[in-house]
């Protein structure tokens, strides 16, 4: 899970996470730090107990795995997906019509933070799960499942290790309340 004693950037020119002290994080936490070209990750984590996904929905999402997260790319001023692979994070074109079909009406799609947050969704055993997570989290999901990966379906140490993400990420979530705003 991740490391407590140091915090991330974003870098939106080079699209990268850039480690950060505890200190120089908190001076990017300050809008338009640095011409906005570095940007602090959060620690908010967010659940939606409310959230629903049927199959038909996962679906439009055109998703070919269970796992997946969202985040709007700034520079693109749109919202992106991706998945873990073997061969790491795999973009997933994303038509705005689906996203706005199935995840527009969230309640943690509006709080989402551009290029920092990203909402992590689940789908297994029919039900589904949506969190909204630091980027940088997911992005480590993607580093274990590449490194773990074995055979066409990820082999059991992947499986093991992708409850025990999550197990994690529903730890730290809270349920959404009204008064959290970007």
């Amino acid at each position: 899970m991740p490391d407590d004693s140091h915090r991330h950037l974003v870098d939106t020119e080079k699209r990268a996470l850039a480690c950060a002290c505890t200190s120089c994080a908190l001076l990017f936490e300050q809008e338009g730090a640095a011409g906005g070209r570095f940007r602090a990750v959060p620690d908010r984590y967010l659940a939606d107990p409310d959230h629903r996904l049927d199959t038909g929905a996962w679906e439009l999402l055109q998703i070919p795995v269970g796992v997946a997260f969202f985040f709007r790319n700034a520079a693109l001023d749109r919202l992106v997906a991706f998945y873990p692979s073997p061969a790491g994070a795999t973009e997933s074109e994303l038509e705005p019509s689906a996203w706005q079909s199935v995840l527009g009406g969230s309640r943690l799609a509006g709080l989402l933070q551009p290029d920092v947050e990203a909402l992590l969704l689940r789908r297994s055993d029919g039900r589904s799960e949506c969190y909204l997570v630091p980027i940088d989290i997911c992005y480590e999901l993607v580093g274990r499942m590449r490194l773990l990966w074995q055979g066409f379906d990820g082999g059991a140490e992947a499986r093991a290790d992708l409850d025990a993400f999550f197990d994690h990420v529903r730890q730290r979530a809270r349920p959404a309340r009204r008064e959290d705003r970007l």
